[in-house]
């Protein structure tokens, strides 16, 4: 479906009972809701799985202003609201983390646990995340092609790095370079102790994106948090690990 705004059209997929457990998932960078298209196979057995594509990303499409911060976790509130989600497990991959918790800072008693997959805390942009930012203004493609491959080392998974190709180019160079550059001042290092909700964190051990440290950090500064370090994947397990990504959450919640 479509939630019609008055300044976007935003895509929103809902999968399983309504009434059940509910997942509410946010993708990356460039990443939509097709991230998590995977583990709510499993998932929505039992819960009920909502994604959407973020501005920037995937089908969604925007007209008026620019993208940040604020607006984005304010089309968070909206699809929640118009499928009368009161509260509900809120998961955020890479660059979603930003959302993700910015989002339960706000709105604390909307959210029973956070997910976070990769996730980022700071939007301060580092010096690969520079030379992306770089490359999208100059070779869009090239750069998505490039990106893709840093995110999925994974011997196994040639079909599932096409894909995400595919996911990565239904954005466009000002939008990705837009959405690097407003997180640019978001800084919840001081905040993340206030995050009152069972937290699980997932990275990937081949994860050359986001440094492993990231989500340590958060482990140690979220109260009662749980870390858990997938062996063999890299950035985005949600695509090439999504049957360990589920069942984590599952286990974690259940």
């Amino acid at each position: 479906m479509f939630l019609k705004t008055a300044d976007a059209d935003i895509f929103v997929n809902d999968f399983g009972q309504v009434g059940s457990r509910t997942l509410v998932a946010h993708g990356g960078w460039v990443g939509s809701g097709e991230l998590w298209l995977q583990p709510f196979e499993q998932l929505s057995r039992r819960w009920r799985c909502i994604s959407y594509d973020h501005r920037g990303t995937g089908a969604t499409r925007h007209r008026d202003g620019p993208i940040t911060p604020q607006i984005l976790v304010d089309d968070l509130f909206r699809v929640l609201d118009a499928l009368q989600v009161e509260r509900c497990i809120l998961a955020g991959e890479s660059m979603g983390g930003l959302t993700v918790l910015q989002a339960a800072l706000r709105a604390p008693e909307r959210f029973s646990g956070l997910v976070l997959v990769g996730a980022r805390y700071q939007g301060q942009l580092s010096e690969g995340a520079r030379k992306l930012l770089a490359g999208c203004k100059a070779d869009f493609p090239a750069t998505m092609n490039a990106f893709v491959n840093a995110c999925t080392p994974e011997e196994d998974c040639a079909a599932e790095r096409e894909w995400a190709r595919r996911i990565v180019m239904r954005s466009n160079p000002q939008d990705a370079a837009q959405l690097l550059e407003c997180m640019g001042e978001v800084d919840l290092v001081p905040r993340l102790r206030e995050i009152a909700v069972p937290t699980l964190l997932i990275h990937g051990r081949q994860d050359v994106i986001r440094p492993m440290a990231d989500s340590e950090f958060m482990h140690r500064n979220i109260p009662g948090s749980r870390l858990v370090l997938l062996e063999d994947a890299g950035h985005v397990p949600t695509i090439t690990r999504p049957t360990a990504v589920a069942a984590e959450i599952e286990a974690f919640f259940d």
